[in-house]
């Protein structure tokens, strides 16, 4: 493992490894060399397999932070690469002729928090919320309740009892009187 890290290091000036546990590590690499460190480590360090791609919206530092799980089965073990870009032009290399599957996250990257994958295949058709037409839903700024509210009519509330007198009354309805 130590050769690994050192040959990310001086390749693509990965940093902050860490050993989450037995078998699982986690790194950060800078966005503008983050396709080229996903294409080594698949192809010269046996992760082959991506788990998953997702985003983390760090609103108070002004960055969403994606990550990457990858998997390399000979040696069973996992890596999550991390790497930061800026919040206010979210835009990333597209890892989709690394990976087939990966244009599928970038489609939910793309319509949940507003991160472009330029080049990636249908990466601005609807996805999950069809005929959206707020703000990304999950980027921590957006206003759930004033969207709601904008958005759709008051309409009352269930009328709710406590449930120990509605089984009274149910019940046993000769009491009641």
């Amino acid at each position: 493992m130590k050769e690994l890290i050192t040959s990310l290091a001086n390749r693509y000036g990965v940093r902050d490894w860490k050993d989450l546990k037995a078998g699982q590590a986690a790194c950060f690499v800078d966005s503008g060399r983050l396709r080229d460190c996903l294409r080594w480590l698949r192809d010269e360090a046996g992760y082959a397999h991506l788990s998953f791609a997702t985003a983390i919206d760090q609103l108070e530092r002004g960055v969403f932070t994606l990550t990457y799980a990858l998997r390399n089965h000979e040696r069973g073990h996992s890596l999550l690469v991390h790497s930061e870009i800026d919040r206010t032009r979210p835009v990333v290399d597209s890892i989709h002729r690394l990976w087939a599957q990966a244009w599928t996250y970038q489609r939910e990257m793309k319509e949940w928090y507003g991160i472009d994958f330029p080049g990636s295949p249908r990466v601005d058709e609807e996805f999950v919320l069809e005929g959206w037409q707020g703000p990304p839903m999950m980027r921590r700024d957006f206003d759930s309740l004033a969207y709601s509210d904008a958005t759709y009519a008051e309409r009352p509330g269930r009328a709710s009892s406590d449930p120990a007198e509605h089984m009274k009354r149910e019940l046993y309805p000769e009491e009641q009187a």
